[in-house]
Formats: structure tokens, sequence, C-alpha cells
């Protein structure tokens, strides 16, 4: 057995972290996309994060 064991490192390292405050519809519009998307709350904040980008790209 290797003398190194756990995860393999990451290709995108998540080195930042952001706290937000979010109003209670937020947060149920949060839950709402992860239930039907499967994804987890960080995933959908990124996906979020790239429609905006991509839109200001297109501008």
């Amino acid at each position: 057995m290797s003398p190194r064991m756990g995860r393999p490192p990451s290709k995108d390292p998540k080195s930042h972290e952001t706290r937000i405050r979010m109003s209670n519809r937020e947060v149920e519009m949060l839950e709402i996309c992860c239930q039907r998307t499967g994804m987890t709350r960080a995933d959908v904040i990124r996906k979020g994060i790239e429609l905006v980008y991509k839109d200001l790209e297109k501008q």
C-alpha cells in the first residue's frame, strides 16, 4: 500500500471561500434548483456565475 492515502489532488482546487446573505425566497429558489438538477448548492451558484459571465462576454 502507498504511504500517501486520501483524496487525489483536484485539477481545479477550490481555495477561496465566500459567504453571502440570502433572503428566504432566494434560499427556496436555490433549494428548488438543487432538488430538480441534483446539483449541490455550490455547483448551482458556480453555474449561475458562469451564466452571468457568459452573458457579459456577449455584450
